[in-house]
């Protein structure tokens, strides 16, 4: 299993060595949203690096995780876990959440 904590230092060190941005916030957001439209642009037009593009979102989820002092790995555990605990109901054709158990008391 990938150590995303590590790897989120590495990605923020590469950064660092490269001389890349690592204190404006707007712009990695606004980065990693480019990034994501290439993953879609890859996607739709069924292009071969459609898993290189799904990298360099990751990539840049990470190093934003890095910089803002989160740990993206405890974050997506503890987010699949609540989301494990939600029931839904499809309406209209769309799931709908219906219900979201107390994940702390664990109800």
């Amino acid at each position: 299993m990938v150590d995303l904590k590590k790897l989120q230092k590495e990605i923020y060190q590469n950064k660092v060595d490269k001389g890349f941005n690592v204190t404006d916030i707007n712009q990695e957001f606004c980065l990693a949203y480019g990034e994501i439209a290439e993953a879609y642009d890859a996607w739709e037009k069924k292009k071969e690096d459609l898993g290189e593009e799904l990298a360099d979102v990751a990539i840049y989820l990470l190093g934003i995780s890095e910089i803002l002092g989160i740990n993206l790995e405890d974050e997506i555990q503890k987010k699949v876990y609540k989301n494990s605990k939600r029931e839904y109901k499809v309406i209209n054709g769309v799931n709908i959440r219906v219900k979201e158990f107390d994940v702390e008391s664990k109800k």
